[in-house]
């Protein structure tokens, strides 16, 4: 039976910005790698209309079109993309050791290096009308689509650092900010609560929630609910960015990944790598900080050519000490 398990040089796990940069280098690199797409083809832009802080195009260019162009690329340099996603994995803790990952619950494959790309997804509180216009005003990302709202009324919603922060920087370029709070206080830190307490366009409504997001095709407006007197209030917005962080998507790695305490694999220093030889990981699974395509982008890049080192040591140890 192990006779027809397919073995690969390079297998990457996710199809957004990292996991098809990484392909692009692997491929160059004559590394033959397969990616399996995971449950969302390109990643969390296939669901972002417009991109316009992505070099290389002046005029923008909407996620969808961009991740289709980044797939054939990769392909162009003979990378192998499969619709399926990674259900289960099996790391081998030696330094040349063949790592097995199941695939969709029913198929294993073997690999000498994985590249990890399964990105994050970003919480939602859940509401039927949230979920119907995102795309069309509803936002997890202030930073990405801000600039879309620029001089219009918005609101955000979230108590945390990242919430703070977005609200700060929507602040600059939106006419007013509306922050929803859930609790009576904030949790982020006395720092950045000072800094949007201090910006007089951001309105801080504590004990307060979303009780619909109003409008047909795009957002505009929202009704609040106080949580604590039940008393609601309609602001009119055009723009609603949700800030309640993200989760990783690793839970098939625990157990035997390194982790933080949310999930996000470590990776030491200016590297990819992981505790485990020859698996690597890029884009949103190892960086909560930055979260941006091109970052994201940048770390693929990175891990392909981890990737590179590692095999190069493991085959030829002798000529790459000498080297």
């Amino acid at each position: 039976m192990s006779e027809n398990i397919e073995r690969f040089k390079t297998l990457i796990l996710g199809s957004g910005p990292a996991g098809y940069t990484a392909a692009i280098y692997a491929a160059r690199a004559d590394l033959k790698p397969v990616v399996y797409t995971g449950m969302e083809p390109g990643g969390q832009l296939t669901t972002t209309t417009e991109v316009e802080n992505f070099p290389g195009y002046p005029e923008g260019i909407d996620g969808p079109t961009m991740m289709v162009q980044l797939q054939q690329q990769a392909e162009r340099f003979g990378t192998d993309v499969r619709i399926g996603m990674a259900t289960a994995v099996e790391f081998s803790d030696e330094p040349g050791g063949i790592h097995k990952v199941t695939i969709d619950d029913s198929k294993v494959v073997e690999a000498e290096t994985v590249i990890i790309s399964t990105g994050a997804s970003a919480k939602y509180l859940g509401l039927p009308s949230e979920q119907r216009l995102r795309g069309g005003g509803v936002s997890a990302c202030a930073v990405c689509d801000g600039f879309f709202y620029k001089g219009q009324d918005v609101a955000i919603v979230g108590g945390g650092d990242t919430a703070a922060e977005e609200a700060s920087y929507l602040a600059k370029i939106c006419k007013s900010v509306t922050m929803l709070v859930r609790k009576d206080h904030m949790r982020a830190s006395k720092a950045m609560q000072n800094r949007v307490m201090n910006i007089s366009n951001i309105d801080i409504r504590f004990n307060t929630e979303i009780d619909e997001v109003l409008g047909d095709q795009v957002v505009e407006g929202l009704r609040m609910v106080n949580n604590q007197t039940g008393e609601k209030e309609e602001i009119a917005i055009t723009g609603l960015f949700i800030a309640i962080g993200h989760k990783p998507n690793t839970d098939i790695f625990k157990g035997q990944l390194d982790m933080d305490e949310t999930g996000y694999i470590l990776t030491p220093g200016k590297s990819t790598k992981t505790n485990k030889p020859g698996v690597f990981a890029s884009g949103d699974v190892q960086d909560k900080d930055y979260r941006q395509a091109v970052t994201a982008a940048g770390t693929g890049c990175m891990a392909a050519l981890d990737a590179e080192r590692y095999l190069a040591e493991v085959e030829s140890p002798e000529e790459v000490e000498e080297a």
